[in-house]
């Protein structure tokens, strides 16, 4: 007899105890395993299709159309954030930002607790980037009842004030640890430099033998038209001479 239409998620607990009370079968099942154990307490749903949204239901139909599964049963609901659609609308006006090295963290999920954007862009261990912008942007929105666009304006230009003080401090601290005797070595921009020029020094020393090889083509066909002609001359006085 044929059982495998009845081998179905819902009676794995069931088969495995089937198994341990049969005498035919020789490797019984560990009785042990943690699973059995929590299969017992908690036995798994008969019914393994997700139920279908609220949202999503389908007004009543008579019919045809009645007969008919609704349409996306099994889509997932769509989650929209409202800083969505501010985080796409900065990262399109500043593109470079993506660009921007970030440290991802494993944290425990309750860290928007320690952020209060009512202070500005500045939080405690969170680096300057564009999510400060949005939340910025979101705090003057829902707080302040400042419009879109006027919130936009005034978190971009908190971000780019607070871009130049980064930037003034940067260079004052690579300053100071030159003039007390650090050296960090060439620069990105200096290194690419450098590849530029040996890639050219290449260059001009391929450029220079193909110039050569072409100029030896040049004179070797010269020469080979200039012996043919003499050949012919040759050959043509020879016939008058006879």
């Amino acid at each position: 007899m044929v059982r495998g239409r009845q081998f179905l998620a819902a009676r794995v607990f069931e088969t495995a105890q089937s198994q341990l009370t049969s005498s035919i079968i020789r490797s019984k099942p560990n009785t042990a395993a943690p699973w059995v154990k929590a299969v017992t307490h908690i036995p798994p749903a008969e019914v393994l299709t997700r139920p279908y949204p609220v949202q999503h239901k389908e007004p009543k139909v008579r019919g045809k159309a009645a007969q008919r599964p609704p349409r996306h049963m099994f889509r997932p609901a769509e989650i929209v954030h409202p800083e969505d659609e501010l985080r796409q609308q900065f990262y399109r006006d500043h593109p470079w930002e993506l660009a921007r090295p970030m440290m991802v963290l494993e944290l425990d999920g309750k860290d928007a607790r320690d952020r209060d954007w009512s202070k500005g862009l500045r939080q405690p261990g969170m680096a300057l980037s564009g999510e400060s912008v949005v939340q910025r942007q979101l705090y003057l929105m829902e707080v302040r009842g400042k419009s879109r666009a006027r919130a936009y304006d005034m978190a971009r230009k908190e971000f780019y004030e607070l871009q130049q003080q980064e930037e003034i401090e940067r260079r004052i601290a690579l300053e100071e640890a030159r003039m007390y005797g650090a050296y960090f070595g060439k620069s990105d921009i200096h290194r690419g430099m450098r590849r530029e020029d040996i890639l050219y020094e290449h260059w001009k020393k391929w450029a220079a033998e193909q110039i050569a090889k072409l100029a030896a083509q040049r004179s070797q066909a010269y020469t080979n038209v200039v012996d043919v002609g003499e050949g012919a001359e040759d050959e043509e006085d020879v016939d008058v001479l006879m």
